[in-house]
């Protein structure tokens, strides 16, 4: 059995991955119909396709902590040293898990991107919600895109942290208020905004192309290269660490 095939079944052998996953899909796509119809109804709000993802941290947040359980849970039952005996040198079998983990994330991410949208179209059949262009496929497929990401920042997260609570309670602080805050500090948060890895996201999803003369990170594709780049880093230190760690 290759080690892939083992991290996917210890993934979707229990209950828990599935209800994130449903819950994933449900809570965003419920919150973004909500959304749309009332602001484009009391507002007067146009719709636009952006405004059909607007819930999309509510998805991303339930994943990341399905990411970070499926690394935390094997810490707290000891179940990882039998998978680091089975797979020497922890990295293979740590990559593994991370590849499993963020394509099921990826997976979903487009199920809600998509599944999104069209029920917008539904609901609003008047308004223009058509992906005409490259920007509007990528405000709705990038769900998946960002949902992949989120995800490896949070595998790396868990095998840091390793305690399920504080593993936990750090990336959805992080993901969901600590960024927006900082972006609000006076003298600081236009400095630092575009450096932090989430509202990177976030300008992927929701802007236009960048105008000629535009910042390093303005551009939506330069704000997803820096925000995987930081996952790819994160991970790559956590792998580093669990190698020299007792499991």
């Amino acid at each position: 059995m290759s080690v892939l095939a083992a991290e996917r079944i210890k993934l979707t052998s229990t209950r828990s991955p599935w209800w994130c996953v449903g819950s994933a899909v449900a809570l965003t796509m419920g919150l973004n119909a909500i959304v749309v119809v009332a602001a484009t109804r009391e507002d007067g709000i146009p719709a636009t396709v952006a405004a059909t993802q607007f819930g999309y941290t509510t998805g991303m947040a339930v994943l990341m902590v399905m990411a970070t359980l499926a690394v935390t849970t094997e810490y707290s039952v000891g179940t990882i040293r039998t998978t680091f005996l089975a797979v020497p040198g922890r990295t293979a079998a740590l990559a593994a898990k991370t590849a499993v983990v963020a394509a099921v994330a990826g997976v979903v991410g487009l199920v809600t991107g998509f599944g999104s949208w069209a029920m917008g179209r539904l609901l609003l059949p008047s308004a223009d919600l058509a992906l005409a262009g490259a920007t509007e496929w990528r405000q709705v497929a990038g769900v998946g895109l960002v949902y992949l990401v989120a995800s490896v920042v949070a595998v790396a997260v868990g095998i840091l942290v390793r305690h399920t609570a504080g593993a936990v309670s750090l990336v959805l602080v992080w993901a969901l208020m600590a960024e927006q805050l900082l972006t609000l500090v006076p003298g600081v948060g236009n400095a630092i905004g575009p450096w932090l890895p989430f509202q990177a996201a976030k300008r992927f999803l929701t802007a236009g192309e960048a105008p000629t003369g535009a910042g390093l990170l303005d551009g939506p594709w330069a704000a997803m290269g820096y925000f995987a780049a930081v996952a790819a880093v994160l991970l790559a230190v956590a792998i580093g660490l669990a190698k020299h760690r007792d499991a």
